[in-house]
């Protein structure tokens, strides 16, 4: 995983659909223009979510420190 688009979502995350996101490293693809964020887990399974639930990498490690 390219860890330069590398995300995490936030606890409770749904999707655009109202069901949750299982909770773990996403790939960012795009923002589309109606705002929703395209997250990928690989290359089958992806997910439309607000861009405000996404935590970059780097929020984590310094979260963690």
């Amino acid at each position: 995983m390219n860890t330069e688009n590398s995300v995490h979502v936030k606890p409770e995350t749904r999707n655009h659909k109202g069901f949750f996101v299982k909770q773990g490293a996403y790939h960012l693809k795009s923002i589309d223009e109606s705002g929703w964020a395209l997250i990928c887990l690989d290359d089958v399974v992806c997910y439309y979510v607000d861009p405000d639930n996404l935590q970059a990498n780097d929020a984590l490690e310094e979260a963690d420190a």
